[in-house]
């Protein structure tokens, strides 16, 4: 190059605004994103643990996850429906517990990977502790949910919508996350692996508690009334069931 082209450039550049360039996910074949296939479960599941153990500040308590069929099945039935909002709790149960959800709508296929890191990039808007202030334009749910600490199954599927010019991605998160009043702590801020010693694997928990509390203040109930009180059993599961798995 001149030195007279290098000055035109340099001086050219110098005039235009800054452009921020960003990476746009690459397009990949439909099918090779069902979530029927054995290793579009195994990407799905890798993807989230590896982000969940690499959270900051880092987890005492991070589950670690793994495939629910179950919850699949609800994310692919959703999926078809095309429909591009928040569905009924009732229609995201599974045994023993309600799942979470997350979705993600787009104009061509994407890999299911790209998909959690867009999830996952919320966590720019998010601070550990303070309550982030959301609109539609800033949101840090979907973040959360992929590190929410006690939810260990998750189920996903995707369909192509409209003939083909949307694609829409559901994943289900076993136990719900996104707790209105814990949503600023998704999960406890420790030494990885500091709630569970015993039952850890490489940086994530492994006893997850499978049933779960259908009241918030279990932990009062059972100490006022017991676990023998048919209603505290019935209602307080987790709390009367578990009492070293993470829950």
């Amino acid at each position: 190059m001149t030195m007279q082209c290098f000055l035109f450039l340099a001086i050219a550049a110098g005039c235009l605004p800054v452009l921020i360039i960003k990476t746009i996910p690459a397009k990949v074949p439909y099918d090779t994103l069902l979530t029927e296939l054995a290793a579009v479960q195994e990407e799905i599941v890798t993807a989230h643990n590896t982000l969940r153990r690499g959270v900051s500040p880092p987890a005492s308590n991070m589950l670690k996850m793994n495939w629910s069929e179950e919850a699949a099945q609800n994310a692919r039935t959703l999926s078809k429906d095309c429909e591009f909002v928040q569905s009924n709790a009732l229609k995201r149960r599974i045994t023993n517990t309600f799942c979470g959800e997350n979705m993600h709508l787009t104009s061509y296929p994407i890999s299911w990977s790209n998909v959690i890191r867009i999830w996952y990039s919320e966590s720019k808007y998010f601070q550990y502790g303070e309550w982030t202030l959301t609109d539609d334009d800033v949101t840090t749910e979907h973040y959360t949910q992929v590190v929410w600490a006690t939810s260990y199954l998750i189920g996903c599927g995707m369909s192509s919508c409209h003939k083909g010019i949307r694609y829409l991605y559901i994943c289900h998160y076993c136990h719900e996350g996104n707790d209105p009043d814990k949503k600023n702590v998704p999960y406890n801020k420790g030494s990885p692996c500091g709630d569970c010693p015993n039952n850890c694997e490489d940086k994530l928990c492994t006893n997850p508690c499978i049933y779960y509390d259908e009241y918030n203040n279990c932990n009062t109930q059972t100490r006022r009334l017991g676990c023998n009180r048919l209603s505290v059993q019935r209602l307080c599961k987790a709390s009367c069931m578990c009492q070293t798995e993470i829950k």
